[in-house]
């Protein structure tokens, strides 16, 4: 195959996938191998180009789908809601509970929560999606005494962020964070739907009552790559190269 050939088709259907609405399901390898008359080779390597360049998002047994990254924004001045930061990007959130269960903080965990090791919490666990396509699969860790309701409440609200201002008349704010890019491993290629070795940012937060500074929960949540780009805003506006303050 010249190496030519691929390139060639994967500019070709970029330019097509550039006009169809984000999460549009596109043709296989076999459907773009008859069009172009390639070997399936040419094919997979056309799609995989245009899956390095973050152009499609390939479901784990459910097919490749046009991608639109969307920023997700860490900031001291957004609220840490999952929901309200897709939405605010142009998307839209949704996302499943997978469990809810008390369970023994691991030692890293109780120490982000200033809590003893070994002491129980309620671990949340839930995939999200972003225009129904998966995009994010993590824990959320809230200890007994901040929100005793969790296992109640989250199965008529999914938004963690809302049961603490509505049920712990908390105003959740964050009080550390961390990302990282990490590749994903069995589990975590499982929660997202993607295949194993791909790329993810790891994200890990501690929230506190902006009132209080009661520390409420901490979050390790694995996001797509393909699906967001993690952006860190630190400070205040900064002005463009020539204007005035």
């Amino acid at each position: 195959m010249p190496e030519t050939r691929f390139r060639q088709i994967a500019e070709l259907l970029a330019a097509e996938f550039a006009e169809l609405p984000p999460g549009t399901k596109v043709a296989g390898e076999h459907e773009i191998a008859e069009r172009f008359g390639v070997g399936r080779a040419a094919a997979r390597a056309a799609m995989q180009e245009l899956q390095r360049r973050m152009l499609v998002r390939r479901i784990k047994g459910g097919g490749t789908y046009t991608a639109k990254r969307i920023d997700y924004i860490i900031s001291a001045d957004r609220a840490p809601s999952w929901s309200r930061t897709v939405r605010e990007a142009g998307a839209v959130p949704r996302s499943i509970v997978l469990s809810c269960e008390p369970l023994k903080m691991p030692i890293d965990v109780a120490s982000h929560l200033g809590r003893p090791a070994g002491e129980s919490a309620y671990r949340l666990r839930r995939r999200s999606f972003t225009d129904d396509l998966p995009a994010s699969w993590g824990d959320e860790w809230v200890p007994f005494d901040v929100l005793p309701q969790l296992p109640t409440a989250i199965r008529h609200e999914t938004s963690l962020h809302e049961i603490l201002r509505q049920m712990a008349a908390a105003s959740p704010e964050r009080a550390s964070s961390r990302a990282s890019i990490e590749v994903a491993g069995d589990d975590v290629a499982d929660g997202l739907e993607c295949a194993t070795g791909d790329p993810v940012w790891l994200v890990e937060s501690v929230n506190r009552d902006g009132v209080t500074g009661r520390l409420l929960c901490f979050t390790r949540r694995w996001i797509r790559a393909d699906a967001m780009r993690v952006v860190f805003e630190l400070g205040g506006h900064v002005p463009p190269e020539g204007a005035s303050a």
